[in-house]
């Protein structure tokens, strides 16, 4: 930079350094116009608006996030579990799309629902949950025995891969069974698998468990009170 305060400069000559001055500024900033529309991130600094077409593709969801990160008047962020509204319920006689004997459950797992058949064609509708990638199954059992606030004792696999679990604990809304349990038994075999309910209904309608058929508290007891030992299952 030139320090014009220390040199004497002749009127001509002032006239001629603002003309150049003037110019240098112009050109700079018709360059920096320029750079910003090659990289509209610089339309930031150049007082110019990018159009959106200008942006690399994701770069408005990275704004919004960043924003939306800044914003320290919005409320925290409730966790997956709380913020779901979750009903007390979803119970529902339907036409029966099964064709089964009233009586009969059927378990759609593709769908997430269970139907139980009633007479004249129609059938309880419940939603459920059911097992994991890796866990699912298929085939017909039946209703080998029934418990109200069941004790769960984790299967031998089960603890295998998670050491951590009780080996048994007691009935009672913290157990993971729920309210009601009905066990599926393949001829006098316990299969392992219970229809069951749950202290974490907002699971009902995904794919999370080890292969049980999990249920809202009151739709398992609902349908615990409607069924009894021997009845089919067809689980598909």
């Amino acid at each position: 930079m030139v320090l014009f305060s220390l040199v004497k400069i002749k009127p001509h000559s002032r006239l001629f350094l603002s003309t150049l001055a003037f110019s240098t500024l112009v050109s700079l900033v018709s360059s920096a116009s320029c750079k910003a529309e090659e990289n509209p991130l610089l339309a930031l600094f150049s007082g110019q608006t990018a159009s959106a077409d200008q942006y690399p593709a994701g770069a408005e969801d990275m704004v919004a996030s960043y924003n939306d990160g800044r914003d320290t008047n919005a409320p925290a962020q409730e966790s997956t579990e709380v913020a779901r509204e979750t009903p007390t319920t979803t119970k529902e006689v339907v036409d029966d799309p099964t064709n089964q004997k009233p009586g009969t459950i059927t378990v759609d797992t593709k769908n997430r629902v269970l139907y139980l058949s009633l007479t004249n064609g129609q059938a309880v509708r419940y939603g459920v949950g059911v097992g994991r990638e890796g866990f699912t199954w298929a085939g017909r059992v039946r209703i080998g025995r029934k418990e109200a606030w069941p004790v769960w004792t984790p299967p031998a696999a089960m603890l295998k891969r998670r050491p951590d679990l009780p080996r048994r604990m007691s009935g009672g809304e913290e157990n993971p069974l729920g309210a009601r349990a009905m066990y599926l038994y393949s001829g006098d075999r316990d299969t392992m698998f219970r229809i069951h309910g749950s202290n974490e209904p907002w699971t009902i309608g995904e794919a999370v468990s080890s292969g049980c058929i999990r249920m809202l508290n009151a739709d398992v007891t609902d349908l615990y009170n409607r069924i009894k030992v021997g009845a089919p299952v067809i689980v598909m």
